[in-house]
């Protein structure tokens, strides 16, 4: 990757009308993103709504076929109510839960200002372009200075024109007096595991003490000046607390689709990992911000399982991971019972470049990493049991394994009634589509001040393309990517041997969808259940009268 010198420090000559041209596509995506987000925009939803309602027999569902309200009744209670009761769990935790345990925290702070607990700032960059780096190197400076008892930034990076430009920018922003230290390791471009594994080795050679804390910041992640002072305290109130992670938003550079579909990420996860926090644990620390004990990240038990993580499947045997380091973090922490906080006061910017220009490909790319770090770790978190795990994040664990499926039931039920029972039942799921996940967007203006009116599309988009992705890495955990980052795992396999696990996985997944359509056929009575006749006959013998 070339760098210009410093990064924009000193600036290289730039195509004047190329830089028009890009400034002009960043006008026009910020003015639609926001329009969307207007009163006028969800009018305009509400009366696309009302115009499908008006043409659309609501009676006809009910009188043609009564199994497919059953289904879709059942599956709206249970998946509904499942988000409801993260949404109520959620203002708890914000409003009545949160507020105390940030009195704490700060008087924690105060109590202890004598200890000089010290900070450790760690930020991984590789691949990232020289105005994010920038960004991201002068925020973590800015938050270094502002610690209560001196800093320590720690850049993890491979380039030479990285560290060129972190150095002048700690010149630049620290000055010569400054308490806040630069350790920089570099590595080969082996990969994200080894960048952190060789980082949290340089740490422990600075012998921290054992207040001291540890900031893994992701390098296209802008943390708040104020983050040290607003997190740290959280470790001191609580011994038990082994890490925590923050609220993000997302600075996307691409089409405005993206844009919208990133916001609406955020918003969601905003509520769900503030549900999480109410137990303690939350489904996973981000590896674009998480703050932990320093005594942990010393540990070469936790060390290991960063660098080498992995997990023995009883057809691909053993998966090492290469992506997924924030899931081998999260369940290193969740096998040893601490707690792993969720700070929704604390808002980190993540800089968004999306692998392709084109949404769809984007999309999947995306997915396929990030559904394949859950699935891969899901089945042995899930392994440690309710007990260990407490049982509300023990069945949120559980629920990703099912979600996928039920998710598409409702598809699949629709589907299968407007082929063989009436047509009418496209234009009422249509309907439902909108109302409902209008709802849900509603719901969101509990997250954040404003929510576009292009939501309930990505909504469904997410749930149904979503599930379709899980379930089709569930059978193939093997293939691992990163976006950004070429590396690749090596495979000893011979060539007929990779043909054998790829077809094993093909025929698992194909019996998977017909056992999936069979049951949904069973429940809207499209199929009847032999009875003891029908074996009989098939083995040649006389049923009895």
């Amino acid at each position: 990757m070339q760098h210009a010198e410093g990064h924009g420090l000193i600036t290289a000559p730039v195509d004047r009308l190329q830089a028009t041209s890009s400034a002009r596509r960043e006008r026009s995506t910020s003015r639609f993103v926001a329009w969307s987000e207007t009163l006028e925009a969800h009018i305009a939803y509400i009366a696309l709504i009302l115009c499908i309602a008006s043409i659309t027999p609501l009676d006809s569902l009910a009188s043609a076929h009564s199994g497919a309200l059953f289904g879709l009744g059942f599956l709206a209670v249970w998946r509904y109510g499942w988000g409801l009761a993260h949404f109520v769990r959620s203002n708890i935790y914000r409003s009545i839960v949160f507020p105390r345990m940030r009195a704490a925290a700060e008087t924690a702070m105060r109590e202890s200002a004598e200890n000089e607990q010290h900070v450790f700032l760690l930020v991984t960059s590789f691949r990232i372009d020289g105005d994010t780096t920038a960004a991201v190197y002068r925020a973590a400076f800015e938050a270094a200075k502002r610690a209560p008892n001196g800093a320590t930034v720690v850049a993890s990076i491979v380039e030479m024109g990285d560290q060129r430009l972190i150095k002048q920018l700690h010149q630049l922003v620290c000055g010569e007096n400054s308490n806040v230290r630069l350790v920089i390791t570099r590595i080969a471009g082996s990969g994200k595991r080894d960048a952190l594994a060789y980082a949290f080795r340089a740490i422990s050679r600075q012998e921290p003490k054992v207040d001291d804390v540890v900031a893994v910041i992701d390098g296209d992640s802008i943390v708040p000046s104020d983050l040290v002072s607003k997190c740290m305290g959280f470790f001191q109130a609580d011994s038990r607390v082994g890490a925590l992670t923050t609220d993000e938003i997302s600075r996307v550079h691409g089409k405005a689709k993206f844009h919208i579909w990133y916001s609406l990420r955020f918003a969601q996860r905003h509520i769900l990992m503030s549900s999480n926090g109410l137990s303690g644990k939350v489904l996973t620390l981000t590896g674009r911000m998480s703050m932990f004990r320093a005594s942990i990240i010393c540990d070469p038990d936790f060390v290991n399982q960063i660098e080498s993580d992995y997990v023995d499947h009883w057809r691909f045997g053993r998966l090492k991971f290469l992506t997924g380091d924030d899931k081998s973090s999260w369940f290193w922490l969740l096998r040893n019972r601490y707690k792993m906080l969720y700070i929704p006061d604390v808002v980190v910017a993540t800089v968004e470049e999306p692998p392709s220009r084109y949404f769809l490909p984007a999309a999947t790319q995306l997915m396929v990493r990030w559904f394949g770090n859950m699935l891969r770790t899901n089945t042995r978190a899930l392994a440690l049991g309710p007990s260990k795990v407490g049982l509300f994040t023990w069945w949120t664990i559980f629920d990703q394994r099912i979600s996928m499926w039920t998710s598409l039931a409702g598809l699949a039920m629709v589907f299968l009634v407007g082929l063989f029972a009436t047509p009418y039942a496209f234009p009422i799921y249509l309907l439902w589509v909108l109302v409902t996940r209008y709802l849900l967007t509603l719901m969101l203006f509990n997250s954040r001040p404003r929510v576009s009116a292009f939501y309930p599309f990505f909504i469904y988009f997410n749930q149904i393309y979503g599930s379709i992705i899980k379930t089709y890495i569930f059978f193939r955990l093997n293939k691992q990517k990163w976006t950004r980052q070429k590396t690749t795992l090596a495979d000893n396999r011979t060539r007929f041997e990779s043909y054998a696990r790829e077809a094993s996985s093909v025929l698992l997944h194909v019996i998977a969808l017909i056992v999936f359509g069979t049951l949904v056929a069973l429940v809207l009575g499209q199929l009847a259940v032999p009875d003891a006749t029908v074996f009989a006959m098939a083995y040649g013998l006389n049923p009895v009268n």
